[in-house]
Order: structure tokens, then C-alpha cells, then sequence
């Protein structure tokens, strides 16, 4: 017999964030999109209480608290998200974390660089 897994997800949450690897990105921000997904089991005898779900705003408040830190790698924001999350919810199968960066200086304008990590238990 198979089970049901839910998720829970936020998508293109948009920050301007201090994150880059040269100074001048730190000082002036840089446009990003998070991407977070968590997955656990569906056990929900209430569907209408939010005890048996996670809260969606939770995660975005762990979601912001990251993304306002300066840092040089978006590798290190989305690791502190991943432990974050995991931390807060120690019940998940699975945590799924993208940070999108829109314009990286490499003077092209369709460029994005993309920094994924994902846990499985």
C-alpha cells in the first residue's frame, strides 16, 4: 500500500537581497527568487486546521530572515534555509530550496544563475 505525501510550497518569492560575490553587488542588492518546497506525510484527520499542516507564512518569515543577510555565495543562503527549515520541521521526507539570482555582472541581461539544494531522508 502506497502513501500520500504532501507538499507544501512557497514559489518566486522576490527578494533584493545584499548577496553577491563582489562588494559592489553587496552594496548595491541584487534581485533574487526562492523557491522553497517541503514534503511530508499526509496525515490530516482535519484538513481545516492548521496544526496539521505547516504554515505556509512560517516559511516565508525563515524564508526572509535568510535572504536579508549580506553574504558573498548564494550557495551559503540557501544552506542556512535548507538546515532552517529542517530544523523547524524535523518530520520532513524531503526539502527542496532554488535561489534564483536575475543579474549576475556578467553583462548579459538574459543570464540567471541558479543554486539548488535538496534533502531527502
Amino acid at each position: 500500500m502506497g502513501s500520500v505525501i504532501q507538499e507544501v510550497a512557497l514559489r518566486n518569492v522576490r527578494f533584493f537581497s545584499p548577496i553577491g560575490y563582489y562588494e559592489e553587488e553587496r552594496i548595491l542588492g541584487n534581485e533574487f527568487f526562492v523557491d522553497v518546497s517541503v514534503y511530508f506525510p499526509f496525515r490530516n484527520p482535519d484538513a481545516e486546521d492548521l496544526m496539521n499542516t505547516i504554515n505556509y507564512e512560517e516559511l516565508y518569515q525563515l524564508t526572509c530572515a535568510v535572504m536579508k543577510k549580506e553574504r558573498k555565495l548564494l550557495e551559503s543562503a540557501a544552506e542556512e534555509l535548507l538546515s532552517d527549515v529542517q530544523a523547524r520541521y524535523g518530520f520532513l521526507n524531503e526539502v527542496r530550496v532554488s535561489i534564483r539570482k536575475i543579474t549576475p555582472p556578467f553583462g548579459h541581461d538574459e543570464v540567471q544563475t541558479v543554486v539548488s539544494l535538496h534533502y531527502k531522508a
